[in-house]
């Protein structure tokens, strides 16, 4: 679930401040941050998605899709409620923000041999779209980074398309989500969430 503010953001804080620093998340995102956390890596409830190191222009993407119902908010009302009234500005603004933040490991468990058969299943399915958040062409790839991601909310998200409540953007995807078998959906968790950050 991505949380965006329903107050007014604002605007007069300057863009360097907004780049560099977790401390320097502007206090009218905090209904943002009560859910994904001052360094976009998500808070406690684990179905909060990791949006650090996501680029600026899929941010703005995703929020635009829960404001015109391309995504449906069937687990997470409190998203379309929190979009519903932004501005193109203020959208512009919150996706700067934790696009500039640094998307680090969750940490969770993971198995390596499921992790090793996602790997492979990804570069199948989803590798020419998707790419690591810390590749250099992460910013102009058609897809945002999945590395790194929480488990729970590669779940929700990859059934969410499966079931309908997402629509895929392009025929590709929807075409090689089709192709994938009921068991390879542990074996991509695992190896999304097996990711360590490259410094």
């Amino acid at each position: 679930m991505i949380c965006f503010a329903t107050r007014p953001i604002m605007l007069t804080v300057s863009l360097s401040v907004l780049s560099f620093s977790v401390l320097a998340a502007p206090l009218s995102l905090d209904l943002c941050i009560s859910c994904h956390g001052v360094d976009g890596m998500g808070k406690s409830d684990p179905t909060y998605p990791v949006i650090a190191g996501t680029p600026e222009g899929h941010i703005e993407e995703a929020i635009f899709a829960y404001i015109d119902g391309a995504r449906r908010c069937v687990w997470e009302p409190r998203m379309c409620e929190a979009v519903a009234l932004l501005s193109d500005k203020q959208v512009t603004v919150a996706a700067m923000y934790f696009s500039n933040q640094v998307r680090g490991p969750t940490h969770e468990d993971f198995d390596a041999d499921l992790a090793a058969k996602g790997a492979e299943l990804h570069a199948r399915h989803c590798g020419d779209c998707h790419v690591p958040p810390h590749d250099k062409n992460a910013a102009h790839a058609i897809g945002i980074p999945l590395n790194g991601q929480r488990t729970q909310y590669i779940r929700f998200a990859i059934t969410a398309y499966l079931r309908g409540d997402r629509e895929a953007l392009l025929e590709a995807m929807a075409h090689e989500l089709s192709l994938l078998e009921p068991d390879d959906l542990d074996a991509l968790v695992n190896y999304y969430s097996s990711y360590r950050s490259v410094e």
